[in-house]
């Protein structure tokens, strides 16, 4: 069963919706355009029945600030501001073994926050390039991309989707999904309503008209070396290119502990389209960052 609760962090008040013990290793998930809280629904109901051989789970997906249930306050746009946010929350939520998962945006959120905050035991981007890190120039130069550009734009995105908020975003979940369908209507109807209103709609578009900002931020942060175990996922129907060059991508801005997969039969939307096998690659990729610590430590001849 889903709880809900509000969490105030600063002079902003985060909805997070939350499955199993208290206790139990957390995964914060982040949401991205044009997402809320809903998009992890399915997965983190998955997570709440564990097989024998999964252990129990705490997943905690949030709606990001001023979207859904979640107020903005006066934290800026850009994802570092929207990171120190997530730090807030985390802090006041008292999240213990914490894998941090975002998707599109979410992901860039995730990137900004393990380049502040160096004791993040782990993190998770999915399904996004990363503003400033290579292939981030060819990426948006390509021509499937046409709403960057235009999302960046004072007030003409309003100005055009409001009042069409799912017939808008429809025409990208049926862009970048895999599925024909997916997400199902419950989920796009719902994800929808949590930009309905202006200031949500005006702060979906901002995150994109904060992404030099973003650049700057992330290239500046390149010059130091980052710990922080990385997993990038993409789907296997994703575009914008091989996945082995995003992965270079952060090998060379200075992410020294990266791995990357694929998740089969998936496009952008491997939450919603392949929630077993996301939910599979995440997990076990968590499971083994618990035990690497350990297997370094009897490498080296010390103690666990």
């Amino acid at each position: 069963m889903i709880r809900h609760l509000q969490v105030q962090v600063g002079d902003a008040s985060i909805h997070v919706a939350e499955t199993g013990p208290a206790d139990a290793p957390a995964f914060l998930l982040v949401h991205g355009w044009p997402e809320s809280w809903r998009t992890w629904q399915d997965l983190m109901l998955l997570a709440e029945s564990p097989g024998e051989t999964t252990a129990a789970s705490r997943l905690l997906a949030i709606d990001l600030p001023g979207i859904g249930a979640s107020t903005r306050g006066t934290a800026g746009a850009s994802k570092a501001a929207i990171a120190g946010v997530l730090r807030g929350l985390i802090e006041a939520l008292q999240l213990k073994d914490l894998t941090l998962v975002g998707h599109d945006i979410g992901g860039m959120v995730v990137y900004a926050y393990l380049r502040q905050f160096a004791d993040l035991p782990r993190a998770v981007i999915m399904d996004v390039p990363i503003p400033g890190v290579e292939p981030w120039d060819d990426f948006v130069r390509a021509p499937f991309l046409w709403h960057f550009a235009l999302h960046a734009v004072p007030q003409l995105p309003e100005i055009l989707t409001t009042g069409k908020q799912e017939a808008y975003f429809g025409y990208f979940y049926d862009l970048l999904s895999g599925h024909p369908g997916i997400p199902r209507a419950q989920s796009r109807a719902d994800q929808a309503a949590a930009y309905g209103s202006p200031g949500a709609l005006t702060t979906g578009f901002d995150w994109y008209r904060a992404f030099p900002d973003d650049v700057e931020h992330n290239l500046e942060a390149s010059h130091g070396a980052a710990a922080t175990p990385l997993l990038y996922l993409r789907g296997s129907a994703e575009r914008g290119g091989d996945i082995a060059a995003y992965e270079a991508g952060f090998r060379r801005a200075g992410i020294s502990s990266i791995e990357s997969a694929t998740v089969e039969g998936s496009g952008h939307f491997p939450q919603e389209e392949a929630t077993a096998r996301t939910w599979s690659l995440i997990s076990a990729f968590a499971s083994e960052s618990r035990r690497a610590p350990a297997h370094r430590a009897v490498q080296e001849g010390k103690q666990p």
